[in-house]
């Protein structure tokens, strides 16, 4: 259904080419650290070769093998491969998990995040999302009301537009597309039917048309408070119904958000453009801290502001358009890369190709994994190097075993790296976080939401 370049294959290829050109900032330090350490380690060589011999006496070839044994050992190979290593295994093991991570810049980041900002209709749902009920208004039947909302959504690629269309067919309600249609970002959708203007949007859209009656918006409200998404539907007329539509909630969502307090996650938000009803209802059965309701784009990005206001590192998960400008402002973007639209995976730092959230405190835990490791090398990497320089001052030190010392530490530091590349074992050893409050609510639930 694509060009050979679009697919999914194309982009996982074009991920994983682009991401060894966004290095981590351990690889940044580390390379800073090896040019200073470098010419100074050579001015330490030639002080060793020098100094004792012109000012106190020493042996010249004794002195000179000794400042031979202090470059060998000194050579920063161990150093200035642990990290590159480290990072390129996390990368391959966090890609074998279906977690797909645009470079080491932002492999680093989950282990700093303390709020998640997560979009509800394909992230804490399944995106899936089926018509349950249909309340007609005006005298009208669940034909018209369905055909009209159909003519509306006929060319429409959105989930609740899915929905509407399946239940048309299922129906057998036959409607020609509507003319001249126009998007009403986050809020619905104008068109022409049948030579009259005609419209279809959330709640706010209804009352900003000023044409919102007692009946409609009780309706509304009872239709909202069973968690589910209310898509009003009408001409310049009036109002012509409402059509109620579910979503399944994601399996083990719910220990999703648990997992992601336990890893360190200190606030998880919902940020959904859907009624506030449909999202506290949905809120509670998933267990997140804090609901925002009723936002446009704009207002998601505005959110997320606050959030890195507040908290710091903030990551945003999402999957479809309206998220991808929050995405951009977050600290971390991820996107649903199975159901995501292709502006929010490009978009993205990182995408859940398998478009399993448990997959996020997984990402956290690894990210974790990920720095220890690279501090173990680095840490280990120096502590030999410091050693062997006393030794060899002292004149304790080899020249063999200062090759053996220096390719030992190389392959060390890469074979503790080289851990990381099955994911799950190294992500599984990695220290826990410290453990949140347990938080109270009600069992997870087969909550039909929006």
């Amino acid at each position: 259904t694509k060009a050979a370049r679009d697919t999914t294959l194309a982009q996982i290829i074009r991920m994983v080419g682009s991401a060894q050109g966004r290095r981590a900032p351990s690889e940044q330090w580390v390379e800073r650290f090896a040019r200073v350490y470098t010419p100074a380690v050579m001015a330490l060589a030639l002080a060793v070769f020098f100094v004792p011999p012109l000012l106190l006496g020493g042996a010249w070839d004794v002195w000179f093998y000794r400042a031979l044994v202090l470059l060998v050992i000194a050579c920063p190979c161990a150093l200035v491969i642990s990290t590159p290593v480290t990072v390129v295994a996390a990368l391959a093991g966090a890609a074998k998990q279906g977690v797909l991570v645009k470079g080491g810049l932002h492999l680093e980041t989950p282990a700093k995040i303390r709020a998640m900002a997560m979009d509800k209709t394909g992230t804490l749902t399944e995106g899936r999302p089926r018509v349950v009920a249909l309340a007609p208004l005006g005298g009208r039947d669940e034909a018209a009301l369905l055909a009209l909302a159909a003519a509306l959504e006929a060319r429409s690629e959105h989930p609740l537009a899915r929905a509407i269309l399946d239940r048309a067919a299922e129906a057998g309600v036959a409607a020609a597309p509507a003319e001249a249609v126009q998007a009403v970002p986050g809020k619905g959708l104008t068109g022409s039917v049948g030579g009259r203007s005609a419209w279809l949007g959330s709640r706010r859209f209804l009352e900003e048309r000023g044409l919102a009656t007692p009946e409609a918006l009780r309706r509304a409200d009872e239709l909202a408070s069973a968690g589910r998404t209310v898509v009003a539907v009408g001409d310049e007329a009036g109002v012509w119904g409402l059509v109620a539509v579910a979503d399944t909630l994601r399996p083990g969502a719910r220990q999703t958000v648990a997992a992601l307090h336990a890893a360190g996650v200190e606030r998880v938000v919902m940020l959904t453009g859907d009624n506030r009803a449909t999202a506290e209802a949905i809120a509670r059965e998933t267990g997140v801290d804090e609901v925002r309701a009723e936002l446009l784009p704009a207002d998601k990005v505005a959110a997320v502001e606050d959030l890195v206001a507040r908290h710091g590192a903030v990551a945003m998960v999402g999957d479809g358009v309206n998220d991808a400008p929050a995405m951009a402002r977050a600290n971390l973007g991820i996107a649903m890369g199975a159901i995501g639209s292709d502006a929010a995976i490009e978009t993205a730092d990182v995408a859940l190709m398998s478009d399993d959230i448990a997959k996020l405190p997984w990402l956290v835990r690894h990210s974790r994994a990920t720095l220890a490791v690279i501090r173990q090398n680095i840490g280990f990497s120096v502590a030999v190097k410091l050693l062997f320089t006393g030794l060899t001052v002292a004149g304790l030190a080899s020249l063999w075993g200062a090759i053996a010392a220096d390719v030992g530490a190389s392959l060390l530091v890469v074979l503790n790296g080289l851990r990381l590349l099955g994911g799950r074992e190294a992500a599984a050893a990695a220290p826990p976080a410290p453990p949140t409050p347990a938080r109270a609510g009600r069992p997870a639930l087969a909550a039909q939401e929006g």
